[in-house]
């Protein structure tokens, strides 16, 4: 058996393969001698970061808990590359054309050059890519914890967390610095591209050879292997046509919108021809990526033990046979789909980040035109390197927040769906040319928000942040607006449903918003670029005019762009080309035209116009129809939203010091209070002690029935003294963590009954008790005894305080989330909500009607379910007074009917 050590001895020596790899390859390019890096085979083994640990894991998984569905996340990508290889073709002759770095850049290009909408769509990448980031983390550690799991040197499991971490630190290292050796667009990121090819195989390899062992080793040929996936579950699976048809679409309008995927195929892409290769090709690839799905999904569910997680079978089933180097060879090809994908989709989003986020707002904050001389190259390598950072971390945290439990598919498709929101205004941006900025704004902020309500923020549970009552009921109580049932739309898949409606919603308020609205001049002129990209391929869009230009200005802003050497050869050689003397070439449309390309290239083609007019004045549109590097409107405005989420900020802070000064002064009058209550208290039996026994010693003549009497009194407030000071003892005890508990099984139903009596009975003329004593045959392990004198706490205090003529105490059940719950609500008029804070201090008293004890009663209950690990809460806004005891899942998840 392989231990771990050997497994992490393994990885490191993979990583610094791969290492030497890319730094072969970015060393071969810088040299002119990589010419093999730009074939058409590498081009289309780089497009299989779309084989994530998604498709290497969760794909047998998919098949295991869903038959043939896993074959649309395949099916998808293929249509688009046999279908609609002249849409492929023609984003990427507009990324040559315009020298497009990311997505975000396309969309904003497209649509004047808008740096607002550039901003928006890379929040919304971020956002919709950190889902599928934690998928790959999740992944790993779930693949090494399963080997951990299995090496009998390991004295205990590792953390997933710090495996999580580690791995997350190492991707992002990894990403900085190979991804970011170089600022320009048109100088392709060779390495990181290489090292993609390389794992592509990697991959390839390791899944097929899983798949052989299964087929010929395990199941014993193909025949067998047939038998078995007819004996197996997958066998019985029924198509859903509209989660077919619909996962299918999500497949690929998440193929061409996803940033990894946009960055590789046309970014990176050196010519477009090498699609012609890839249309063919990469289908193939797909379809031996998923030849053996089947056979390992239905032979992992009939050979592993019941509830072994479907996504490690292809890690499980050699472990189980004692196949260890099957097993490592198994890890390294999730690993190594793991790691493309965050290292090409960080490379992609920190591009965007830096162009149209960081960039913009640091130009303006250094100085705000573009003319001031200085070198802003490193700050743009500074921010990309940031942004990797940051973004792999956002992927941890998400991780770390839904728990790493959900099925690796479904962490996929919730991204899928998120990211796919760009396509309207892709495919509108690049076949119609009415398609304006606000349309494609209004489309993707709706489309975003339906997707973040029925999907995103449900995808990490209920009540983790949309509450439970919004699922049931809808925001606001309105039920139309139910997450997962939107407009009334019951019944229907989650995922279908919020795929439907998002996209639907996008679609037609982009059409809609770009009919009643007219496009900027810029945009038409854009517009034209794009759609009839083929007839104007060799230029940009916008028309300048450059009579307002200076030269000198505009080698200043490049070389802080592109640095000096660059700048300068592109000057010289414009002036050469216009038959001047030296290195300033008149700034002639043409030129600005080729100036503003080449900028694009590190900028981004936003900030790029957007400086490039800050300088000439002369463009054939107005300036302030331009997003110019930071807009000063927009950062007045920014600076205004600050100041008054601040205020903001100050009123809520100085609202909850209110709220806690009110509260110590309810604990101050509260204390004071018991003090003399306290002294009452013990001076009142003290005093009666005293006197009835100078009585019994000082009269020597006492009738039997007199001497019976005084003693009586005697002990009735020995007793009364005595339970006085056992709360206060009980109190102490247990804030000082020094009770040891008793622990005992027994039924809830009993436990209700001792209470009830020892409160005092089911005296239906002082409090009437409604119970249902079906759902309270419930057996609980815990300290019976402790947790029977909170019940009779609050029982006492119902019996005590309830002032409706009529007083009734309902005692119910509920389980949720693991926990059991049982409430004690009254139909008095209840606690009154400025004492609500202090109810379960020990200082304080419910209220004042019939107060005959101490108020400690609370404070012990709430100190009892403190050690017994449950909890005690008031429950406000009931028809009385609420109190709810909650029961952990320690104590009741294994709860079951007791014998009758």
């Amino acid at each position: 058996m392989a231990t771990l050590n050997v497994l992490v001895l393994v990885c490191l020596l993979y990583v610094a393969f791969l290492f030497a790899v890319a730094f072969g390859a970015d060393r071969a390019a810088r040299r002119g001698r990589g010419t093999w890096l730009r074939s058409p085979i590498i081009y289309t083994l780089s497009l299989s970061i779309y084989c994530t640990a998604w498709t290497f894991y969760g794909a047998v998984g998919f098949a295991a808990r869903s038959g043939l569905e896993y074959v649309t996340i395949y099916l998808g990508p293929t249509l688009v590359m046999v279908g609609w290889w002249w849409t492929l073709r023609k984003m990427v002759r507009v990324g040559r054309s315009q020298r497009i770095t990311s997505i975000a850049d396309l969309i904003s290009s497209r649509y004047g050059k808008s740096n607002t909408l550039a901003v928006f769509v890379t929040l919304l990448a971020v956002i919709g890519t950190t889902p599928y980031i934690a998928l790959q983390l999740q992944s790993v550690t779930l693949s090494f914890a399963t080997f951990a799991a299995s090496d009998p040197t390991a004295a205990e499991l590792p953390d997933q967390q710090s495996t999580a971490l580690w791995v997350a630190f190492g991707l992002a290292l990894f990403t900085i610095l190979f991804g970011t050796r170089n600022l320009d667009a048109n100088e392709r990121h060779h390495g990181v591209v290489m090292a993609i090819a390389l794992e592509a195989v990697v991959k390839l390899f390791a899944l097929l050879a899983v798949g052989v062992f299964v087929v010929w080793g395990l199941a014993g040929g193909v025949s067998e292997t047939l038998a078995r996936i007819d004996a197996s579950p997958i066998a019985d699976w029924n198509m859903t046509g509209s989660r077919w048809i619909g996962l299918t679409m999500l497949s690929a309008a998440a193929f061409m919108c996803l940033p990894r995927m946009f960055q590789v195929m046309v970014v990176e892409n050196e010519n477009e021809d090498h699609l012609r290769t890839a249309a063919w090709a990469f289908p193939g690839y797909l379809m031996l990526m998923s030849l053996f799905v089947i056979p390992i999904a239905a032979l992992g569910l009939q050979t592993l033990p019941e509830g072994a997680n479907p996504d490690l079978f292809v890690l499980t089933l050699p472990l189980q046979e004692g196949r260890d180097g099957l097993a490592i060879l198994s890890f390294i090809g999730g690993f190594s789909s793991a790691t493309s994908m965050v290292i090409v989709a960080a490379i992609a989003l920190s591009t965007m980040v830096s162009n149209h986020v960081v960039m913009p707002v640091w130009l303006w904050v250094t100085g705000g035109t573009a003319v001031v001389s200085g070198d802003v190259r490193n700050v743009a390598l500074l921010a990309r390197r940031m942004s990797i950072a940051g973004i792999v971390l956002l992927g941890y945290l998400y991780f770390r927040m839904s728990g790493g439990g959900t099925a690796l598919a479904a962490i996929g498709l919730v991204s899928f769906a998120g990211l796919a929101q760009f396509l309207p205004a892709l495919m509108g941006g690049l076949f119609w040319r009415a398609a304006n900025r606000t349309g494609a704004l209004a489309g993707l902020g709706v489309g975003f928000l339906v997707w973040l309500y029925c999907l995103f923020l449900p995808s990490f549970g209920p009540s983790a942040i949309l509450p439970q009552d919004v699922f049931d009921n809808g925001l606001m109580g309105l039920n139309w607006l139910r997450p997962q049932a939107l407009f009334g739309a019951q019944g229907m898949d989650p995922l279908v449903h919020a795929v439907m409606w998002s996209m639907l919603l996008n679609t037609a308020v982009f059409v809609f918003v770009s009919l009643v609205t007219f496009p900027q001049p810029v945009e038409r002129l854009q517009g034209a670029q794009f759609v009839n990209v083929f007839e104007h391929s060799s230029g940009a869009a916008t028309g300048w005019s450059g009579h307002l230009a200076r030269s000198e200005d505009l080698m200043i802003m490049s070389q802080r762009i592109i640095g000096a050497r660059q700048a300068q050869a592109l000057f010289s050689g414009a002036a050469q080309r216009q038959g001047l003397a030296g290195y300033l070439p008149e700034p002639t449309p043409d030129f600005l035209q080729e100036l503003e390309r080449e900028l694009s290239g590190s900028v981004g083609a936003a900030t790029a116009h957007a400086m490039i007019s800050q300088i000439v004045g002369g463009a054939t549109v107005s300036v302030e129809d331009l997003m110019a590097v930071a807009d000063e409107t927009a950062q007045i405005m920014e600076y205004s939203s600050k100041l008054e989420a601040k205020t903001q900020e100050q009123e809520r802070t100085a609202r909850q010091l209110r709220a806690a000064n009110e509260k110590l002064t309810q604990i101050s009058v509260q204390k004071d209070a018991f003090l003399s209550q306290i002294s009452h208290e013990l001076r009142t039996p003290m005093t009666s002690i005293r006197a009835f026994s100078e009585i019994l010693r000082d009269t020597g003549e006492l009738r039997p029935a007199e001497q019976a009497k005084y003693v009586t009194i005697i002990h009735d407030e020995t007793i009364r003294l005595t339970r006085l000071l056992d709360d206060l003892l009980d109190l102490s005890v247990l804030e000082n963590g020094q009770v040891v508990l008793n622990v005992q099984t027994g039924r809830l139903g009993d436990l209700l009954d001792r209470a009830v009596s020892a409160a005092g009975g089911d005296d239906r003329a002082a409090l009437q008790i409604l119970r249902d004593r079906d759902d309270e045959d419930v057996m609980l392990t815990t300290d019976l005894d402790r947790l029977v004198q909170v019940f009779i706490n609050v029982i006492s205090n119902a019996r005590k305080y309830c002032d409706a003529a009529q007083p009734v105490l309902t005692i119910s059940l509920k389980r949720e989330e693991g926990s059991l719950m049982i409430d004690f609500i009254d139909n008095g008029s209840g606690i009154p909500t400025n004492q609500h804070s202090v109810i379960f201090e020990k200082f304080s008293r419910i209220g004042e009607i019939k107060a005959d004890g101490a108020g400690l009663g609370l404070a012990i209950c709430r100190e009892i379910m403190a050690r017994i690990g449950g909890e005690i809460t008031y429950l406000p806004g009931q028809s009385g007074a609420a109190f709810r005891v909650i029961l952990p899942e320690a104590i009741a998840s294994e709860a079951h009917a007791a014998p009758a």
